[in-house]
């Protein structure tokens, strides 16, 4: 797993400096949104290092725990799984070789929350949720740590219907961890 694991992040940074020479080159980035519009902005590079090949089928779970900074703004780990995804679209890889899955818990519980009961704490709809129902239309996994919504006090019939309740976030992390997908954390 470690192997992996490092794997990922050197493949990640290797992508991310990329994607900064072009940017800089340029000047002026065209952002691209080929799979998820409004969310996960790309720019596709085709003669980068790094390609992910269309042939085999990716497996990765991403362990999203942070809550945003802004309470008006979509979850950032939620946007870096819409950014997998329309990378990997870029790509050439279809829907049926991507295997994503979306592991919430700890701060980030309450983005999982149905637009009432965001608004009853926190005074505003959900803004998770057009980004949720986007992945979950891409073919992407998303639980929430049925611990952590006891933690919080949340009741599992305030959970968005686009998301499952998993037993926890830990269980679920070890799980697809053991089934052979990139950890990918937030």
């Amino acid at each position: 797993m470690n192997v992996l694991r490092t794997t990922v992040v050197f493949l990640s940074l290797v992508m991310l400096s990329v994607a900064a020479s072009a940017a800089g080159s340029t000047g002026n980035p065209q952002w691209q949104y080929p799979e998820i519009k409004n969310f996960g902005r790309i720019q596709p590079l085709p003669k980068a290092v790094g390609q992910p090949s269309p042939d085999k089928t990716h497996k990765a779970v991403f362990d999203i725990r942070k809550k945003a900074k802004d309470g008006s703004k979509p979850n950032p780990g939620l946007d870096h799984v819409a950014r997998a995804v329309n990378l990997f679209v870029s790509a050439g890889v279809a829907r049926d070789q991507r295997d994503f899955v979306a592991v919430i818990h700890g701060p980030a519980t309450a983005s999982m929350l149905t637009d009432a009961q965001y608004e009853k704490r926190f005074g505003q709809k959900n803004p998770n949720t057009p980004l949720i129902a986007a992945l979950r239309d891409a073919g992407v996994t998303i639980h929430v740590c049925g611990q952590a919504l006891a933690e919080h006090g949340f009741d599992q019939a305030w959970v968005n219907p686009k998301v499952d309740v998993a037993l926890s976030a830990l269980s679920d992390l070890i799980i697809y961890g053991d089934r052979g997908y990139a950890l990918v954390p937030q």
